[in-house]
């Protein structure tokens, strides 16, 4: 999917020659401390931004120039995203299927909201949902057109048990029965322990770990991956402290 990319900010490189590749029917972990390269990779995966190196191809389509094809076989959604609040989730979801193209729209929606088990809010108003009511129309809403590729932000954060359940419940029926490859950000190690096959690990705009969550664990001579993420995160805290002191050495020796 992804070759060499490379992305810098001003005097950072906030990504330093990632690969990234998510097969069909794929579940994918994309994890890393904040300023890891998380969000930028994502970002140029679906094309917001471009890298100043690499490449980029979805579903035999490259980016930039064929971005338009690429994205009608994306779907994206976040924690984060809002709703429109004066809308009914059914209306809210045909506006997205009719514009996605989607043929049987009614139909669709009907599976997604069964898929996460949130049928009964078909005729409830934006103002009405929770969070995780939220987030999980927010996922039928991305879903609708049978995307290849899911490309999930922060889905399950601040969710109760019981909503993130569901969410990775539905995620898993999604691509076992669509065939589709699922990529996720996530600062819920546990969550991702339990949803995702493969993890793809980074560090300072690096991929440093691409394997089953267990065997990175192991890698890492940590129990789960919370404490590779604790092990990375200190790594990362520590380098401006390091960088700090040897100017300061600097400076004396001058």
């Amino acid at each position: 999917m992804a070759r060499g990319l490379v992305k810098d900010y001003k005097r950072t490189r906030a990504v330093d020659g990632i690969d990234i590749d998510v097969l069909k029917g794929e579940r994918v972990g994309l994890l890393g401390p904040n300023g890891a390269g998380k969000t930028t990779t994502l970002m140029m995966l679906l094309g917001a931004i471009s890298p100043e190196q690499g490449s980029i191809e979805i579903c035999g389509h490259r980016l930039p120039g064929g971005r338009s094809e690429a994205m009608q076989r994306v779907g994206f959604s976040a924690g984060y995203m809002p709703l429109a609040e004066r809308l009914k989730v059914s209306e809210f979801l045909r506006m997205y299927g009719e514009l996605y193209g989607v043929v049987d729209v009614e139909a669709r929606i009907e599976t997604g909201l069964e898929r996460f088990r949130i049928l009964q809010l078909s005729e409830a108003m934006g103002t009405q949902l929770s969070s995780g009511q939220r987030t999980l129309v927010g996922i039928v809403k991305a879903t609708l057109h049978r995307p290849r590729l899911l490309v999930l932000d922060e889905p399950t954060a601040s969710l109760d048990p019981d909503v993130a359940l569901r969410v990775r419940t539905g995620l898993r029926d999604l691509c076992q029965s669509e065939g589709t490859a699922l990529l996720i950000t996530s600062h819920n190690m546990v969550e991702i322990e339990r949803l995702c096959e493969r993890v793809i690990f980074l560090s300072r705009g690096r991929v440093i770990a691409n394997d089953a969550p267990r065997a990175i664990a192991s890698q890492f001579e940590s129990d789960d991956l919370e404490g590779v993420f604790l092990h990375l995160a200190q790594i990362g805290a520590d380098q401006p402290e390091r960088a700090e002191r040897r100017a300061q050495e600097t400076d004396h020796s001058a």
